[in-house]
């Protein structure tokens, strides 16, 4: 996904910063990590107050192959397919994420 796009997705925040990372981009707001782009899919920056109501709008969390072959949980989750079509309920969920940032330690 190109960066234009990305900042459009996010513009309800305010300027964020995109920088390359691990084979994708980390999408930054006021100097905190909100979500990540992988694969050309852009993953919300999630925590356990956010993870009902993420999982409970279709979101899935992100998850890769782990030593062993389990899988690991991260705490991102992908966007609700519902934000797409709509501004406000964008900006909702980008906000959550910015939210999440916040209580990260």
């Amino acid at each position: 996904m190109d960066n234009t796009a990305i900042e459009e997705m996010f513009q309800s925040l305010g300027p964020v910063s995109i920088r390359r990372m691990f084979g994708g981009k980390g999408i930054y707001h006021l100097g905190r990590i909100i979500a990540i782009e992988l694969r050309d899919e852009i993953m919300l920056k999630g925590d356990a107050e956010t993870a009902p109501e993420l999982e409970s709008a279709g979101a899935r969390r992100w998850e890769y192959e782990g030593k062993k072959g389990r899988p690991v949980a991260m705490l991102y989750w992908t966007i609700p397919d519902v934000a797409y079509d709509d501004p406000d309920e964008m900006a909702k969920w980008v906000g959550l994420a910015y939210e999440a940032a916040l209580r990260a330690k």
